[in-house]
Order: structure tokens, then sequence, then C-alpha cells
């Protein structure tokens, strides 16, 4: 286990320094940012001038080597546009986000997990119509659409929930049924697929002919090789919410870091923007990681893989 988890480590710790000179690259390859700092109507010494403030003039090396030394101690400079430490402005929005990503991929777990594992051992079923139902909903109803219907219905007409903040935990029920909804569909048909399939193997029917119980056979040997695709996926999932809920944070006002990230991106703050990327990219990776480690002490064979 302990090899296992170190390769995984390495492998991890390469990705995020490719990711890290990809997301660095990037916003260059994207225009001058000495042009779009200076904005429109700048004439060339003005360019030349900025150009040599901020270090756009040395070898791009140069400028990766000292960006990335300084990320590894957290220090990602200076914000463009808030004039702040960008350290520690992402730390005041990401608060927001994680409680967010948190809420929205446990919502997602515990609702889909369930629901998979009853529309598999009743497959066909009215259950299982619903199943499907849910799902296509979730992957045919965009996000936004469904925020703003979700303020109509409980904040406007209903008057049960708040459409916008974060002063309590109430402010988070809907948004985080949002970003959680979207992820249901993929968590439940992946547990019901692989329901199925473990339900039919031999080592079940042998389970079943030693007398064990239902419940017994469910839970204990069928769901626990059926939920290892699902870790991934939850992992690959809360990855995603973390750094897309840009969508949600804006319906519901949660100046969270997807918000942040938008706000940066229309503003060219470039240090806000390579710090959010590399972020994000690392939430990915530790995820990835973790869902690895969690897979490998679950099933023993793929420490060997």
């Amino acid at each position: 286990m302990l090899t296992f988890i170190l390769k995984r480590l390495g492998l991890a710790l390469l990705v995020a320094l490719t990711v890290s000179a990809i997301s660095f690259s990037l916003l260059f390859m994207a225009g001058d940012p000495a042009a779009a700092l200076a904005g429109e109507h700048a004439n060339d010494a003005d360019i030349e001038a900025i150009r040599v403030l901020y270090g756009f003039d040395r070898p791009m090396i140069v400028q990766y080597w000292e960006w990335l030394s300084h990320a590894m101690m957290g220090d990602f400079g200076e914000s463009y546009y808030f004039k702040l430490p960008v350290s520690d402005l992402i730390i005041d929005r990401l608060s927001i986000t994680m409680t967010l990503g948190v809420c929205g991929i446990s919502f997602a777990l515990l609702t889909a997990v369930p629901l998979g594992v009853i529309a598999a051992i009743r497959p066909n079923s009215m259950i299982d119509r619903f199943a499907l139902f849910v799902s296509v909903m979730g992957q045919a109803m965009p996000s936004f659409w469904f925020g703003l219907m979700m303020i109509v219905v409980f904040s406007i007409q209903l008057n049960l929930l708040p459409p916008s903040g974060t002063k309590s935990w109430i402010n988070f029920i809907m948004p985080t049924v949002v970003l959680g909804y979207y992820a249901m569909p993929a968590i439940m048909r992946l547990t019901r697929a692989g329901m199925l399939d473990v339900l039919g193997s031999d080592y079940i029917r042998t389970a079943r002919a030693k007398g064990a119980g239902e419940w017994r056979v469910l839970f204990k040997h069928a769901l626990r090789n059926a939920i290892i695709p699902v870790v991934s996926l939850a992992a690959v999932q809360m990855g995603f919410m973390l750094g897309g809920s840009i969508v949600v944070e804006s319906i519901f006002a949660l100046h969270g870091a997807g918000y942040l990230a938008w706000e940066s991106i229309g503003r060219n703050d470039l240090p806000t923007v390579q710090a959010l990327i590399l972020v994000f990219s690392m939430f990915y990776i530790v995820f990835t990681f973790l869902s690895d480690v969690l897979n490998a002490w679950l099933d023993p064979r793929m420490r060997v893989a």
C-alpha cells in the first residue's frame, strides 16, 4: 500500500508541475499582458514602461521560476485591480466556495447513491423509471435556469428561502441543491450500473447460498465493489464544483473564489487569474489522488495496477 501511495504521489506532483507551467503560459499566449494592462489608448512608450515595471521583458523561464518559487510559499503577488495580496483575496473568498462545494457533493452523494442502489435492486420498476427521469432532467436542465426558477418559487412566491447572501446556512440551501443536482445524474447512473453488474457476480450468489442476509449482501459485498468508480467520479465532480461554481455564485450573489475568477478575467488581473487557475487545478489533483488511495483501500487488486 505504501508503494502504491508513493507512486501516485509522485505522479500527482508531476501533474501539478505540468499544470503550473501550462497555467502560467496560457495567460501570455492570449496576448501581450503589458498591452492589456496599459489599455486601448496607450502608446508604445507606456506599454514598454509597464512591461519593464512588471518584469514582462525578462525571459519566460525566469518569470515562471520566480512566480512558481513564490507561489510554493503562498505568495502570488499583488492584485493589479484590488491592490491587495492575491493570497489574502483567495483565502477570503475560498471559504464560501469550499462550503458550497462540500455541501453540493454531499447532497449529490446522499441522494444519488441510495437512488442508484434502489434502482438496481428493482430494475424496470417505478423507482427505476423515476431515477432515469431525474438523470435526464439533471443533464438537460441548465444550472442558471434551475437556479433562477428556485429563486422565483422559493424566494419570491413562497418567501421561504433567502435569494442571496451568506449570512447563515439557510442561504446555502438553494445553491447546494442547484450545484449538487448537476452531479447527481452521473453518480446515480454509475451506481446503478455498478450494482447491476456486481449483483450478477458469482460471489454474490455464493454469499446468498451460504445464508447471508440480503442487507449484508447488498452493503458489505455488493456496494463495496460497486462504489469504487463512484469514488473516482465524486472526486472529479468535487473539483468541478470548486472550479466551476461561478454560475451558481453569480446567480445567488455568493462572492466566492469562482466569482473572483470572473471578476479578475474581466479586469485583466493577471496575478489573481494565475493563482486561481493553479489553486483550482491543485484541488483536482488532490481529490484525484485521495480517490486513488481510497479505491486501493477498498479493492486491494488496484494496488498492483
